[in-house]
């Protein structure tokens, strides 16, 4: 990020005085398109009662609302170009245009944020905070509890209280719901040090743990392959994603992702873990395999899209990342493999990689509720009771079931026990191309939606990805190949089951001003100083270490953190309640 948050709302006052000043009373135009259907000819006298009922059973008129997701990747178009969306059009009336990021995040929100010039509904994902505080959200809480949205109260109102923010209200749909039992995920969906298959099938499976077994095989990979121009090793800086560099000494250090800090499962105590002996050896490895010509070193400019594209040149051997990141690269990756078997090699493997051999990994992600990510409605919405409406249809389970799994004969079958599943003929189909034009990609997160872990009612997994079928189908020879080799049923068997967090994520917690500000002054500082620290000449590294924590010394480290722990001991004490 490169824009202070703290100067949004600033920024916010000032052009919206000036805006009263110069056109006050004017009225503020809506995004939201509206595209009348035809109205029966009206009867003459008085309505019988079988007439009014044929009137309240007649169709609404339809209606297109606009929604900004701020992910970057996705090309924009309307809900109703994919047949899942034109579906849901028909059954509510109600299309959306969806619009995703271009550009800087922070820029972006901010911008909206200034004019006032909101889309109907908005994802903003780290932009969150701002948004709230700028009064960009109208408040949920009227439409949680309300018998009129079983379906809303359904997968919010056992989560209702702990979705309310400072302000007192409710701005958006958490993203992290529960509904039904917890299924756990068989898939390689975790944050991990990935690495060529290749390269571990080459080295003879070995079981990596440790950061120096992880780079010693790359190194020597890279050397017995001297004419294909390898990269070892690279990694993702591009705008708000730079945290999955930064994160990196953290999972090294047996941690989990809490975001800027880690903390202390005894005594509840939040420490960031930037300018610690773990960050430093980390970057000090780095130093490392850059002076062997082992690393990216055009990382640090690159844009996501030139990182995806690195990722499927079958040149990057290595990086530490989470799967949603990769996961077009991953995707491309397969269809690749699909077509040609001979390429399943350069498809990426998960590790649970630390520092030691002593250090219990935690790359597996506890229950989790994360509050300060999610969808809203903008105060900008001209019908935001459509809206509400719309979202309790698409969260019934027949509608999940839809979004998720697709239609029954076409995208998946049930066997004579209820159990859903899919052929291998169904598994193949469903390439990259084929998921965004059916409607899976655009469903695949970025709405309300029963969580990822959830289960259906009649037992079945929420999300095709953890039906136990569906995972066993999906495995290719080469996978089965590498799980016998690593003695392993799931990707999930390699690595440590994570310890329970009542809070977790961390990150998950709203952050005010003051926070933001700190968060956005360490930035700054690591993006000015980790470059250095990686690419600088191994005997320049303690110097240009010393300056790096002296900047980070110059913050409020110590507000920062006692902040964070008094809001972990707050949310501890409210779950043993």
């Amino acid at each position: 990020m490169t824009r202070r948050r703290w100067l949004i709302s600033f920024m916010c006052l000032m052009v919206i005085l000036a805006l009263v000043l110069t056109a006050c009373g004017s009225k503020e135009s809506t995004k939201t398109e509206q595209t009348e259907t035809p109205s029966s000819t009206p009867s003459s006298g008085q309505e019988t009662e079988e007439e009014k009922e044929e009137e309240t059973e007649k169709p609404k008129e339809k209606v297109t609302f606009t929604m900004f997701v701020a992910v970057q990747g996705k090309k924009d178009m309307y809900m109703n170009e994919t047949k899942i969306g034109k579906i849901l059009e028909e059954q509510t009336g109600v299309n959306f245009k969806v619009e995703y990021l271009v550009g800087e995040l922070q820029t972006k929100i901010g911008t909206m944020i200034a004019s006032r010039d909101y889309p109907d509904v908005l994802v903003p994902d780290d932009g969150i905070e701002a948004v709230v505080q700028a009064g960009g959200f109208i408040d949920l809480s009227p439409y949680i509890g309300n018998e009129k949205y079983p379906n809303i109260n359904k997968v919010f109102g056992p989560i209702k209280e702990r979705m309310v923010w400072d302000d007192g209200t409710i701005p958006i749909f958490v993203f992290s719901t529960q509904v039904g039992e917890f299924q756990p995920d068989p898939g390689p969906n975790m944050t991990a040090f990935w690495i060529q298959r290749r390269v571990l099938e080459w080295a003879g499976f070995p079981r990596l743990k440790t950061v120096d077994e992880y780079f010693d095989v790359i190194e020597r990979f890279v050397k017995a392959h001297p004419d294909e121009k390898l990269i070892g090793f690279t990694t993702l800086t591009d705008d708000w994603r730079f945290f999955a560099t930064t994160n990196a000494p953290n999972h090294l250090a047996g941690y989990p992702n809490d975001g800027e800090v880690m903390v202390d499962l005894n005594t509840y105590e939040a420490r960031i873990y930037a300018g610690t002996e773990w960050d430093k050896r980390w970057w000090k490895k780095l130093n490392e395999i850059n002076a062997k010509g082992l690393f990216d070193r055009a990382a640090f400019t690159d844009n996501y899209d030139q990182y995806i594209a690195k990722l499927t040149s079958h040149k990057v051997l290595g990086m530490c990342d989470q799967a949603w990141q990769i996961g077009d690269a991953q995707a491309a990756l397969s269809d690749a493999a699909r077509a040609n078997p001979e390429e399943d090699g350069y498809r990426y493997f998960p590790l649970p990689i630390v520092f030691d051999e002593t250090i219990k990994d935690q790359y597996l992600e506890p229950v989790q509720f994360v509050k300060n990510r999610g969808w809203g409605i903008t105060v900008k919405c001209k019908d935001p009771e459509r809206v509400i409406e719309f979202v309790d249809h698409l969260l019934k389970e027949e509608t999940q079931i839809l979004v998720k799994w697709g239609i029954e004969g076409e995208t998946y079958l049930r066997d004579e026990n209820g159990r859903m599943y899919r052929t291998q003929e169904m598994i193949d189909m469903m390439d990259q191309k084929f998921n965004e034009e059916y409607g899976f990609t655009m469903f695949s997160w970025d709405w309300p939606h029963w969580g990822t872990a959830s289960t259906l009612s009649d037992g079945n997994a929420a999300v095709p990805g953890r039906q136990p079928e569906i995972f066993e189908l999906s495995l290719t020879e080469a996978d089965k190949k590498f799980f016998q080799a690593y003695g392993i049923k799931t990707y999930a068997d390699l690595f440590s089951p994570p310890d329970e967090r009542p809070w977790y994520p961390a990150w998950g917690i709203p952050r005010g001003p003051e926070q933001q500000l700190f968060e956005q002054q360490k930035a700054e500082v690591q993006r000015k100083y980790i470059p250095k620290l990686v690419l600088c000449e191994p005997e320049e590294f303690e110097k240009v270490w010393e300056e790096y924590v002296a900047e980070l010394n110059k913050l409020d480290i110590e507000g920062y953190e006692r902040w964070f722990t008094e809001e972990i001991k707050k949310i501890i004490e409210t779950v043993k309640k």
